[in-house]
């Protein structure tokens, strides 16, 4: 966390994990409330725990927003990306 939320501006930083698939549309689509996430760094670390899913194809983060969007090739567990966020040194939010 940069720890200096309110001056340096990075709460509206959003992360991408990179190109999206082709066909997006029909990809499952998935997003989740992450708690703790304040900067794009942790922006960052969170989209890379969660890519390293099998099955993601795309990971956004938004900031501001304090979420992660996830598009898959199947259904996602929660619990995996419950762990995923963990690793990151986050929380999913209930």
């Amino acid at each position: 966390m940069c720890g200096n939320e309110s001056n340096c501006g990075c709460g509206a930083v959003a992360i991408d994990s990179g190109p999206a698939a082709a066909d997006t549309g029909a990809a499952p689509r998935s997003t989740y409330q992450v708690s703790g996430m304040t900067c794009g760094g942790c922006a960052k670390k969170v989209t890379g725990h969660v890519s390293e899913i099998t099955g993601v194809t795309h990971v956004q983060a938004d900031v501001a927003a304090g979420t992660i969007t996830v598009l898959s090739k199947k259904p996602l567990d929660t619990a995996e990306v419950r762990a995923a966020v963990q690793r990151a040194g986050y929380q999913l939010a209930d």
